[in-house]
């Protein structure tokens, strides 16, 4: 039965003075119980129906939970309906209070399925159902699945609603009707911890025009939506800006391929590196679900990291990589996560760092997404196969796909011997990855390599061609392109003040200020010496395999705790093996291979935190490695991770009792 116990009517307060005060009251939903599941209920109605029969429902505040099923009127049976209704379980915005009315819409000529006398039950339900038909123009069908109808035919489609409990967000939102995004106008209980709603998957299918239709994505807060403010992390600029009028390139190719926003997420000021503890200043950093859920989440795709990490039913987070930023969230939360070829998508309306080597890609806790199904037989699997390719399909339309695969490996810093967990369970991938692909292993040394292959006029060494080349493409662009305009416009409205900057931008900033612009031209020039090397040496293009060989490297696991203390940021100087993606424009894919302990201070408790691998490939080598890892995931080399407290499932340790979960 269908038992509500809250419904908040929020209104918009509009006063008009002319002659007389004239007073206009707009609905922008309200949120309801179903049960014990929270949901929110758009102004607008999805669509308008006959009121023929609707007296019939049990409705609470003018509202009755109802579920469509659009059937032939030949095939409407009992037991159709229950096969159906069957399927519905595994959608996590549907519930069986949604049963109170059964909607059959049905197309084709003459009569429909009548209307029976009583209620019918079906099989697996605990409640009978009010049947009610409705013939549409098959042209106008409605889609299947959890609906409100109101006594005068207005049929609503619900938002259930999550809790944000491990602070993944900067806003929660839903589509307007105007192609634009606007806030969700609804919350939960619960101390900082923002609703987000979530439409029912039954409510799209997928088509080729829309092969990521119904799935569910949270955008960093540097892209920009239409309709809503980007606050690159920062509080002055949320203020300053009015709402972006246009989306993003990369938003809108992911929205024109289905995918439905959900909401934005944190990402560290500017897009900047920044610790949990003390570098954050403006907005609280993200919780990291793993483990005892106070280990850094890493940056600055903090917010996509985290919610990939912790939320089921959050299928997608679209993040940037320019140094490490999304790399980092998904090493230290054991995700899938990409840092493309450079400039395989184009970078409009998104806030820059240093545009030569800027990035955008995914962080997800699978690559083939938990539970991204798209049409109603896809619910009985735990996992569709086709999704992250198709994700990046639609962000980068170029992508070569290859079918072969490199035979040779090269390794970077990788153990020796299984002394640690760490090191057997990277040592046991290797060797599986090695079988699976016939391959050849060498160890890689980049200081050898460069030495004995360098161009004459390039220093000897590696570190001193690229020591402060990375601190000097970020500060340099980002004070150019962001901070100085940003600067000039809040002094014009604020009587020459400038902005709060948290302190990891400035140190940054104030490092790029101490050099002549002459430095940047130079950067860019031994940015570019070691990639042109690199891309000739180490990585090289195959007509067969797109690239002739695979370079992994591993991050391990290291215990960083939010709740210790360091000394001021620093500018990040220095050449390490996370640096050559970015330095050379490969593309660099981490890939979650299992966990291992490590005793917490926190929990007083063995805990485990994930261990990956990074693969890179050839510069425009992307298609291939979407089509490896998914071969590796059928062949059981590569395990599908969960949500939680572990890469195998469990529950956050923040998230028990908490309301919408």
């Amino acid at each position: 039965m269908f038992a509500q116990s809250l419904f908040i009517l929020s209104y918009l307060l509009l006063l008009h003075v002319e002659n007389n005060v004239a007073l206009s009251l707009t609905s922008t939903g309200g949120t309801l119980m179903l049960g014990n599941v929270p949901y929110y209920v758009p102004a607008t109605p999805y669509a308008q129906i006959s009121t023929y029969g609707i007296s019939r429902l049990q409705s609470v505040n003018n509202l009755a939970p109802v579920t469509v099923v659009s059937v032939t009127p030949g095939n409407a049976s009992v037991g159709t309906l229950e096969s159906i209704v069957r399927d519905f379980a595994a959608d996590d915005v549907w519930n069986t209070g949604f049963l109170e009315g059964l909607l059959i819409f049905y197309t084709g000529s003459g009569y429909g399925p009548k209307h029976p006398s009583v209620p019918i039950a079906l099989s697996g339900s605990n409640q009978s159902s009010t049947v009610i038909s409705v013939k549409t123009n098959g042209s106008s069908t409605i889609p299947n699945g959890p609906y409100l109808l109101s006594s005068n035919g207005a049929l609503y489609q619900p938002y259930r609603l999550y809790s944000d409990f491990v602070g993944a967000f900067t806003q929660p939102l839903i589509p307007s009707s105007d192609d634009t995004y606007a806030a969700l106008p609804a919350a939960l209980p619960g101390i900082q911890s923002p609703a987000i709603g979530v439409p029912s998957r039954l409510h799209y299918t997928k088509t080729a025009s829309k092969p990521l239709a119904g799935v569910r994505l949270g955008v960093k807060d540097i892209y920009d939506i239409a309709g809503v403010k980007t606050s690159d992390g920062n509080r002055a600029v949320y203020g300053l800006y009015p709402p972006k009028t246009a989306n993003s390139v990369p938003v809108q190719r992911l929205i024109d391929a289905g995918a439905i926003i959900v909401g934005k997420m944190k990402t560290s000021q500017f897009a900047n590196g920044e610790l949990a503890t003390a570098d954050w200043v403006d907005y609280h950093s993200p919780f990291n679900p793993r483990g005892d859920g106070y280990q850094d989440p890493s940056s600055s795709s903090s917010g996509p990291g985290a919610g990939a990490g912790a939320y089921p039913w959050l299928d997608l987070t679209l993040g940037s990589d320019t140094g490490g930023s999304i790399r980092g969230p998904s090493q230290v939360q054991g995700l899938f996560g990409n840092r493309p070829s450079h400039g395989l998508v184009e970078l409009t309306g998104v806030m820059p760092l240093a545009p030569e080597l800027d990035t955008a890609g995914f962080l997800s806790v699978s690559s083939l997404l938990s539970l991204a199904v798209l049409h109603l037989k896809s619910y009985h699997r735990c996992r569709d196969p086709t999704i992250w390719k198709a994700a990046g399909i639609a962000l980068y339309p170029n992508l070569q796909f290859y079918n072969d695969y490199p035979s040779a490996i090269q390794t970077i810093s990788f153990p020796t011997s299984a002394d640690s967990e760490a090191s057997a369970i990277i040592l046991s991938f290797l060797s599986k990855i090695q079988t699976f692909l016939n391959a050849k292993t060498t160890p890689l040394n980049l200081t050898t390599s460069w030495t004995a292959s360098k161009p004459a006029s390039a220093p000897a060494s590696l570190t001193t061609l690229l020591n402060v080349t990375y601190p000097i493409l970020i500060s340099k662009e980002q004070t150019r392109l962001v901070r100085d305009p940003f600067y000039a416009a809040y002094a014009a409205v604020h009587d020459g003040r400038k902005p709060f900057v948290d302190p990891s931008p400035l140190v940054r900033w104030a490092f790029g200020d101490s050099y002549p612009d002459s430095a940047l031209t130079e950067a860019q020039n031994n940015k570019t010496v070691f990639m042109n090397w690199f891309n000739s040496n180490i990585l090289l293009n195959d007509n067969r395999t797109c690239s002739e060989s695979l370079l992994l490297y591993s991050a391990g696991i290291e215990v960083e705790y939010r709740n210790e203390y360091h000394g001021p940021p620093t500018v990040p100087f220095g050449f390490s093996t996370g640096r050559i993606s970015p330095f050379t424009e490969v593309p660099d894919v981490v890939v979650p291979i299992g966990q291992a302990a490590y005793n917490s201070t926190i929990t007083g408790h063995t805990e485990m935190l994930p261990v990956t691998v990074d693969i890179l490939a050839a510069k425009g080598c992307d298609g291939m490695l979407f089509n490896l890892i998914e071969d590796l995931t059928a062949a059981g080399i590569l395990d599908v991770p969960q949500t939680g407290q572990t890469i195998t499932g469990g529950e956050i340790l923040l998230r028990r009792g908490m309301v919408g979960l």
